[in-house]
């Protein structure tokens, strides 16, 4: 049963909670050309990814802007990326695009299969009831494993700033999965694991600093703005394109002249929550935008994501934050808010 999201929130911080997240897009990439593709379409280096082993990229148009962001996971036989809802279509669209007449199956397997994120500091303890290779796991690592009848793909990735694992299965499988996880985890009020739901993901993405398409990221917005450089390989080359992927000219020339707008965190006075759009202030003068904000159960105060002009964007740095014409103090500071233990 579902609570509050401040309760499922301090539950995932506290113990553990389990997320449906299967509305995420899952498109399986197989062919001799498979990585030469992925090299294209998205920002970051993939070709030197070992097996088994999980990268955070992005995808860009010819302007730099976002198209999404993504997990792609290299198999021994095949690639697997991992995408927003939102944005299937328009992955799938860029990805059949650029594919040419290079050979590449592209196989959209969204609704043939499941994905639950299981997350907290004491997952892995759990897990471990199930499998000794799991909590072995590196960071962005997976494995492949058939539990009873159940094959899955279990990495250890996830979107809430805590330890844990994501699982991919067979749509058919999930409930079986998701009772096996129960069957183990002690009930009631010390519970390791309770089901929890998108609002409270979002809470604890915000105080994790994660940005979040549609807010953070947008075709309008680089990723070197949202402060995600390490995604992007700029030195990145390909002898038969000017560009080695979709982007890449845009993305030199801003980081050349350096970002007229950077990604920050703000703590903001009072008790009221910033809101996406809001504008932010120096003084007179509108600097930026709120792009995600909530009050933070962890810090128990107002905390928000927020663009702003480079200028104004050094930690300590005191800005306003307009709420429906009153202009609210906030403090600019490092993301993210909220380091797990």
């Amino acid at each position: 049963m579902y609570g509050s999201i401040l309760e499922e929130h301090r539950q995932v911080r506290r113990s553990g909670g389990l997320f449906d997240v299967s509305h995420m897009g899952r498109i399986a990439l197989k062919g001799v050309h498979s990585r030469r593709l992925l090299e294209r379409v998205l920002t970051r280096r993939i070709s030197d990814m070992k097996e088994s082993t999980c990268r955070y990229a992005l995808m860009c148009n010819a302007a730099g802007g976002v198209i999404d962001d993504v997990i792609v996971y290299r198999f021994s036989d095949h690639w697997l990326v991992v995408c927003n809802a939102a944005n299937r279509a328009a992955v799938l669209q860029q990805l059949e695009d650029h594919r040419g007449d290079w050979s590449v199956k592209i196989d959209d397997t969204t609704a043939k299969t499941a994905m639950i994120a299981v997350q907290g500091p004491r997952i892995m303890e759990l897990i471990g009831q199930f499998s000794s290779e799991v909590p072995t796991l590196s960071r962005y690592g997976f494995c492949e494993k058939n539990l009873l009848v159940l094959k899955m793909t279990i990495s250890r990735t996830g979107y809430s700033g805590e330890d844990g694992v994501e699982v991919i299965m067979g749509a058919s499988m999930a409930s079986m999965a998701i009772k096996l996880l129960y069957r183990e985890a002690p009930e009631g009020e010390d519970a390791v694991l309770k089901p929890a739901g998108l609002g409270a993901r979002d809470t604890l993405r915000i105080e994790a600093g994660m940005p979040l398409y549609g807010h953070e990221l947008t075709a309008e917005t680089d990723p070197l703005s949202a402060g995600l450089a390490f995604a992007v390989t700029l030195d990145k080359s390909d002898a038969d394109t000017e560009e080695a992927f979709i982007g890449q000219s845009a993305l030199r020339r801003i980081d050349a002249e350096g970002p007229s707008l950077k990604r920050v965190g703000l703590l903001v006075e009072g008790r009221r929550t910033a809101r996406q759009g809001m504008a932010v202030h120096r003084g007179d003068a509108v600097i930026g935008h709120v792009t995600s904000g909530c009050v933070s159960p962890s810090l128990d105060r107002p905390v928000a994501m927020a663009y702003v002009a480079s200028a104004h964007a050094d930690p300590g740095t005191i800005l306003q934050v307009d709420m429906r014409g009153k202009h609210v103090g906030a403090e600019v500071t490092t993301l993210p808010f909220y380091r797990s233990k």
